[in-house]
């Protein structure tokens, strides 16, 4: 019998070998999901992934080649140490110094997420890529272009040969490739998820903070993903320059006037400036806005249509509680960092 099937798996392969296919492995990875998390958004059915596709997006997120002008990466405007965002200046900047019209979102989690972009203007990640790069503020470049020049590079036809089995390059299979590592950046141990998982305690102060953070923030910022991945109107006023209304861009719909994406928390002590167009540089400023700042309008959210009235004491508990979701593994795992092989 073991004769049998040495003899019938080796004929199997001298076929496949004879027809000219060539069998492609990849070493797989999976997307962890932290105990008590929401199931994921992203399908990994759909995309599995792989250590060599995770390391293809990698190599494309860093890379200033999909940019027109080979200036500009991902990681220009998306900062590791800083949250995967930029804190250098209030609106992202492109190619040739141009200046975009918000500030970046940090990016971080966003296997959870259904919608991308301040305004919500693309609803998948495999498309979001292409936001930036065909932007003419921030990449100025084509899809087309970019699979052309990726095609003629030395490296890039044998990393996409490893991660998917071919050395033709495709806009899919690169889109594809930048998913994967996208949404392997999954942050989850800050000192608020060990306090979750009784791992640390909070002091006083911080404890002090997450009571309010509870009472005033949660309804919109959810644990534990710190987002209701919803639109909301949190009573800034209009930029004269600007003049940006939201996701009223995208809908054409009055009632979506102002609103615009709730982000996440996480690691919000090194997301700064904060706010769609970067107009406040610190927690405090942010804390005192929603405490005693906010415009009313038709389309306020209804959490924030009643002020917090918090003392001095309570404003720093509350940011006192927001440095809990620091996660220094996340910030500073080389797994995401740029290596130049």
């Amino acid at each position: 019998m073991k004769r049998l099937w040495t003899y019938l798996l080796g004929t199997i392969c001298l076929h496949l070998l004879l027809s000219g296919y060539t069998t492609h492995f990849t070493q797989p990875i999976y997307l962890d999901v932290p105990k008590g998390w929401p199931k994921p958004f992203y399908d990994t059915q759909k995309n599995p992934l792989s250590q060599e596709g995770f390391e293809l997006g990698k190599a494309l997120f860093y890379d200033p080649i999909l940019s027109r002008d080979n200036t500009i990466s991902c990681a220009s405007c998306h900062l590791q140490a800083t949250g995967f965002t930029h804190v250098d200046h209030d609106l992202s900047h492109g190619i040739n110094d141009r200046i975009g019209t918000r500030n970046s979102l940090a990016l971080i989690n966003l296997a959870w997420s259904k919608n991308f972009m301040w305004d919500g203007g693309v609803n998948h990640i495999e498309i979001q890529p292409l936001a930036p790069i065909t932007n003419p503020v921030e990449m100025d470049e084509s899809l087309e272009n970019v699979v052309n020049k990726l095609q003629k590079s030395n490296q890039y036809p044998l990393l996409f040969e490893k991660a998917f089995g071919t050395q033709k390059i495709t806009g899919q299979l690169t889109l594809k490739a930048l998913s994967q590592f996208l949404v392997m950046l999954v942050s989850s141990n800050s000192k608020y998820d060990k306090m979750i998982r009784k791992e640390a305690t909070f002091t006083v102060q911080e404890q002090n903070g997450y009571e309010l953070f509870k009472t005033h923030c949660a309804s919109c910022h959810q644990e534990p993903l710190f987002t209701s991945e919803k639109f909301e109107n949190n009573g800034l006023a209009v930029d004269a320059t600007l003049n940006d209304f939201g996701r009223m861009k995208i809908t054409q719909n009055p009632n979506d006037s102002l609103k615009f994406k709730v982000p996440t928390l996480r690691n919000i002590q090194f997301t700064y400036p904060y706010m769609h167009d970067g107009r406040f540089v610190s927690l405090t400023e942010v804390v005192k806005h929603y405490n005693f700042g906010i415009i009313q309008s038709k389309t306020l959210a209804k959490q924030l249509q009643k002020p917090m009235n918090l003392t001095d004491k309570e404003r720093v508990d509350l940011v006192s509680f927001l440095l809990t979701l620091t996660d220094n593994d996340f910030l500073f795992n080389p797994k995401y960092s740029f290596s130049k092989k």
